[in-house]
């Protein structure tokens, strides 16, 4: 029997029926986008299927120190973004990371009628996507070189913009480029971790209506703002390193001799499925401690056995002085559940994994139906105008975490 060439459009059915099986896509109108828009031909140097794969995102520059710095994101994660925006035909978009694809799957949601304007900083990204929209024929989208800091106000107000790089801040032109009542769709990072968040426009106030954990290359521009590394384990290919956003600056050689001590364990008896989410752990734990990282561990520093966890993103890492004690899981004598708990290194890292542990449970025992509320509001908002959580400061905002 011969082969038979899979083609482009096998390609794309498979891709959406993927979507709709992991619930990315969901809506008619965002199934229909993503089966008409041919992908890969933003990409002709990757191999069509890959393009399609639905957790692969494409790399497409990296700077000198060979970090990431512009990419097509994979399809569940677009999927998702367009979701959570809620585009409808006719509405104007703003799209602020350009890459080609994007834009046309908001083209065929807002139909004929919309317009859609995808800007970038890198002159690269845009040629990129001048050139996919040129051999596609969309006549609705717009693309604007320029820094996505300041947005694109001569072709606003938008009814929705949709960031698709890490952002650290939300800049002004953002919101007031933004119909009020208008979405916001935002991968916002927050103390280390990233959520893409829908937000709605309610005046000089943005607030949360959803969000996803998620994943994106950092903006640049006037608004980049990188996250720090604290090393702790420097062997080639086993680093193990703190993320620092906005954390006190930790004593690293203490917590380097620290990882170099025997661990201690503590449990939490709270368990979870293994497809269960830590999202919204996770974020609790960040509201309730005040000094919690992310850890980043490569594959290698786990199978050497310097750490029981591995993640490139990072685990929540709680550091007290010259200690430390990050979450884990072990499996249970039931199917497919883990119970949650504390691996601690350092003269107090019984103290402090045991701490940690105290939040799991409190999260378990009072939040785990709950859903975090992230609110935005302006820089210099006084605190009692905030609502009770955890504040975290930028240059332009000052970002909630609140909870029921």
């Amino acid at each position: 029997m011969n082969d038979v060439p899979i083609t482009e459009q096998q390609l794309r059915d498979t891709m959406v029926q993927r979507l709709i099986e992991v619930g990315a896509a969901r809506d008619p109108r965002v199934v229909a986008a993503f089966r008409a828009v041919p992908r890969h031909l933003a990409t002709p140097e990757v191999e069509a299927a890959k393009t399609y794969e639905v957790e692969t995102a494409t790399i497409t520059k990296t700077d000198e120190n060979g970090v990431d710095i512009s990419s097509v994101s994979a399809p569940r994660i677009q999927a998702m973004q367009i979701e959570q925006a809620d585009i409808k035909p006719g509405m104007t978009v703003l799209e602020i990371g350009s890459n080609g694809p994007n834009a046309a799957y908001f083209a065929e949601v807002t139909g004929e009628d919309g317009h859609v304007v995808t800007m970038d900083i890198d002159a690269d990204a845009t040629a990129r996507a001048e050139q996919f929209v040129k051999i596609t024929g969309y006549r609705n989208i717009t693309v604007v070189t320029g820094d996505g800091e300041l947005g694109a106000p001569e072709h606003g107000p938008y009814d929705r913009i949709v960031v698709t790089v890490q952002a650290a801040d939300i800049p002004p032109a953002w919101t007031e480029q933004l119909k009020d009542g208008g979405r916001l769709v935002v991968p916002l990072r927050m103390r280390s971790m990233t959520r893409t968040v829908a937000f709605v426009r309610d005046g000089d106030r943005l607030v949360s209506d959803g969000f996803e954990q998620c994943g994106f290359v950092p903006m640049r521009g006037a608004g980049e703002n990188r996250m720090r590394l604290a090393v702790l384990h420097d062997e080639e290919g086993a680093e193990v390193a703190l993320r620092l956003d906005g954390h006190p600056e930790p004593d690293t050689e203490a917590l380097r001799a620290a990882l170099r001590s025997p661990r201690v364990e503590a449990w939490s008896g709270v368990t979870v499925g293994g497809e269960e989410s830590m999202e919204h752990l996770d974020l609790w734990l960040t509201t309730a401690l005040d000094n919690l990282p992310l850890m980043a561990a490569k594959l290698a520093a786990r199978q050497r056995g310097v750490v029981a966890v591995a993640s490139p993103i990072g685990i929540p890492t709680l550091v007290d002085g010259d200690s430390f004690a990050y979450r884990r899981a072990r499996p249970t004598d039931q199917d497919d559940r883990y119970e949650l708990g504390a691996i601690g290194h350092g003269p107090n890292g019984q103290k402090v994994a045991e701490r940690l542990i105290e939040e799991i449970q409190a999260w378990n025992d009072g939040h785990r139906s709950d859903r975090a509320h992230i609110e935005v509001f302006p820089a210099g908002t006084p605190d009692e105008q905030l609502p009770a959580g955890r504040v975290i400061d930028r240059p332009h905002t000052r970002v909630t975490i609140s909870w029921p």
